[in-house]
């Protein structure tokens, strides 16, 4: 029986990656002169912000870098990040319906709280592990573990919904339901190499699924 529903959160709950490519496109122009495509930003994803700044940025001024990632974030430029309705009304579906809802992400606490507060969604969730409350971001395991330890809940109690393949081995790895997600315009996968359990590509479908129980 499902108890408790756990998102990634780029690309899965939000629409983010365009801006979330915007802030380091404008990094790396900005320290290094360079410009980066989207898929090669996609390919350093793993760690949180910070980590992918001090990680592959070749001039040293790390922290002026991050602060200047945050102040383009914040920028929100028009059309890059939209409050999207099917999914606020897909969590308020969950807590109606009594399940324990969680994020697991790479994003950085503060990317994801300023998210949140634009998206209108920080008061739906039991518990949010961010990228920097791991040691190993995914594809490991360790921040759907933390979240199952968190809520107590059981490994088969918990259904895993991500846009990538690090979110789906992470989840296998976990021992969870894992959901593939290409409901949002823009998701990092569009065909996964490590087969979800499940894939659904509309939020009314998936409702649907959970509320006749054809999740397991």
């Amino acid at each position: 029986m499902v108890k408790a529903v756990i998102f990634d959160f780029d690309g899965t709950l939000a629409d983010t990656l365009p801006v979330c490519f915007y802030a380091f496109q404008a990094v790396f122009k900005e320290f290094d002169n360079l410009e980066i495509s989207s898929e090669k930003i996609k390919s350093m994803f793993g760690p949180s912000e910070t980590g992918i700044i001090r990680e592959n940025l070749l001039n040293q001024n790390f922290d002026e870098a991050i602060e200047i990632y945050y102040e383009k974030y914040l920028e929100q430029p028009q059309g890059l990040v939209s409050n999207n309705e099917e999914i606020i009304n897909l969590l308020k579906h969950l807590k109606r319906e009594g399940y324990k809802v969680g994020i697991v992400t790479g994003k950085a606490r503060r990317s994801l709280d300023i998210s949140l507060d634009c998206l209108g969604m920080k008061d739906f969730f039991d518990v949010m592990i961010s990228g920097d409350d791991v040691t190993q971001p995914k594809p490991h395991p360790e921040g759907i573990n933390k979240v199952l330890a968190q809520l107590n809940i059981q490994n088969n109690e918990a259904v895993f919904l991500g846009d990538s393949d690090a979110d789906i081995q992470a989840g296998k790895q976990a021992n969870v339901y894992t959901i593939g997600v290409q409901w949002l315009p823009n998701y990092q996968t569009f065909e996964f190499s490590i087969e979800p359990d499940q894939i659904f590509r509309s939020v009314k479908d998936f409702i649907q699924s959970l509320n006749e129980r054809k999740l397991y």
